[in-house]
């Protein structure tokens, strides 16, 4: 029995799973394309400060990468998930992806890397034509490391076009260029204002219909250069419908972290892949989840990935973005790191007994593979942090 803290005051009780239910891992998946953006584990010893660069526990963020690939996902690297403007700079992140990147080539797993404009993080947004042309040169200099290292490109959204973008012809332009310039097809990636308030108005417009004809005549004007889409706004019916209107060979990687088992199960018109930062603590149920799939049992797919849904809305409710914390959380619970530390202090992002109901939606899925260790340590912060 543990005594977890009650959201409104107070303590419950909560009796522990013992014995796990995580599979283990298996060959590829085949029905459908599955990343996990993945999150960076930070060096907990490292003397550092809210303005320092970011310190990343190498060792341990690349053996999180390998189990991913153990299970046959792909890992989306130095996305949202792993802290991309909120921690980790630029520099950070270009280390990120030339180390993951490596250790991609060295396992035989498949990896994709964020591509943004970073560089730009100022106190004073870039406005104009210089703003846009600045943008340019960020976008340009991402694109060209990330295909140095023979990753897939993921083109995020950008605060900084965001803030010089003066309508949809400078999005129009600016992502033709990039896309002229790939060398292979790329991810476009539509994040939501949800994920990111910088982000409000992205593709030239604050409605999102109207956003959203300028992203499909982005990818009409370069389908060949468009792998596919990435869109994480939290609407299935709208994903759906954008999906449906792709062209032909262009795919629609759901980021949608609450409706993520329908999307990815489908329609009779098509189905999503996925790129999701929940699949990051789901990872071996997320492949066992496919794998069904991947035989055509729809009701088995959905058996294992509906229940999960819960958790994954806790972790993602408002503000969305410090999801994070939760997913650093369930890490550490599950044995993947030694310790509950996040770059620039995140860790602090959510309340005690928002953490304390992650720990108990986990453990009731059987996502801890030694549920002992996983109560132990819960039962340390709470006593670090609420005195239980």
């Amino acid at each position: 029995m543990i005594r977890l803290p009650e959201a409104g005051g107070g303590t419950r009780d909560y009796t522990p799973r013992t014995e796990p239910q995580v599979p283990g891992g298996g060959g590829p998946l085949t029905s459908r394309t599955v990343f996990s953006a993945a999150h960076v584990v930070a060096d907990p010893y490292a003397d550092t400060t809210p303005d320092s660069p970011a310190a990343v526990d190498w060792d341990a963020t690349l053996a999180f990468r390998r189990h991913l690939w153990s299970h046959g996902l792909g890992v989306a690297e130095a996305m949202d998930t792993a802290q991309r403007g909120m921690g980790l700079d630029w520099t950070g992140a270009a280390e990120l992806i030339r180390r993951s990147a490596a250790e991609a080539k060295a396992v035989g797993g498949r990896i994709a890397c964020g591509v943004g404009t970073d560089q730009l993080a100022g106190p004073e947004p870039l406005t104009g034509p210089a703003g846009l042309a600045a943008v340019r040169k960020a976008y340009e200099e991402q694109l060209a490391l990330v295909e140095e290292t023979g990753s897939q490109a993921v083109l995020m959204a950008s605060r900084a076009l965001a803030a010089a973008a003066s309508g949809p012809e400078d999005y129009l332009e600016l992502y033709g260029h990039l896309l002229r310039q790939a060398s292979e097809p790329v991810v476009l990636h539509w994040l939501g204002p949800m994920f990111d308030p910088a982000l409000d108005g992205y593709w030239g417009s604050a409605d999102l219909d109207t956003a959203t004809e300028t992203f499909l005549e982005v990818i009409a004007a370069h389908p060949d250069k468009v792998d596919g889409i990435k869109v994480s706004l939290l609407d299935a019916r709208r994903e759906v419908e954008l999906r449906r209107r792709l062209p032909e060979g262009v795919r629609c990687y759901t980021g949608d972290d609450f409706h993520y088992p329908e999307l990815i199960a489908g329609d009779e018109h098509g189905f999503s892949h996925a790129l999701l930062g929940i699949f990051d603590p789901l990872a071996p149920l997320a492949a066992e989840a496919v794998r069904t799939l991947d035989t055509g049992d729809t009701d088995g797919f959905r058996a294992i990935l509906d229940p999960t849904v819960a958790l994954s809305r806790h972790l993602f409710q408002a503000p969305t973005r410090f999801y994070k914390t939760g997913v650093v959380l369930l890490a550490w619970l599950a044995g993947h790191q030694d310790h509950f530390t996040m770059v620039g202090g995140l860790q602090s992002a959510r309340s005690l007994p928002h953490l304390a109901t992650a720990y108990e939606l986990a453990d009731g899925l059987g996502l801890f593979p030694d549920p002992a260790l996983a109560e132990a340590r819960m039962r340390s912060l709470l006593a670090v942090r609420g005195g239980l």
